[in-house]
């Protein structure tokens, strides 16, 4: 995939993978509460563009905004590496 500028990445933990060239990336992240200064876990989930299928549930995805695909799938999966990965 070619480069264009400056484009968010975000890395995950495949959950879903039961639609066909889609999947569902969980991603974690650390923020400070305002009131007890104790940082909380978030955990937000985005649906990414996996042309090939090679995702599986447990993989480690790193992912990449792109252009929209379709009603909710704005990411694309650049790399996948994980205890399931099979290459295919």
């Amino acid at each position: 995939m070619a480069e264009r500028g400056l484009r968010k990445k975000l890395e995950g933990t495949v959950v879903s993978d039961r639609m066909d060239k889609t999947v569902l990336v969980l991603v974690e992240r650390l923020t400070k509460h305002p009131t007890y200064n104790k940082y909380v876990r978030r955990r937000t989930k985005y649906m990414a563009h996996d042309p090939q299928n090679i995702c599986r549930i447990g993989d480690k995805a790193k992912i990449i905004v792109s252009r929209p695909i379709s009603k909710r799938k704005r990411w694309q999966v650049v790399e996948v590496s994980g205890k399931n990965y099979i290459k295919g």
